[in-house]
């Protein structure tokens, strides 16, 4: 039993799963938060000719 103690404690399988899930939750923000005005701009721009073409 103490075997499997010493193992799981060394195991860091786990640990480094934990840190590229935490480092791709702070790209997808990063990414949503410089995207949104981007977006916002995009959407202006669409519906600039949009309402160009519509006479």
């Amino acid at each position: 039993m103490s075997n499997f103690i010493k193992r799981f404690l060394r195991d860091e399988r786990g640990v480094t799963a934990i840190e590229y899930s935490l480092i791709a939750g702070i790209i997808v923000v990063a990414l949503a938060t410089a995207l949104t005005p981007i977006a916002t701009n995009l959407k202006a721009v669409f519906q600039s000719i949009a309402s160009s073409i519509h006479i």
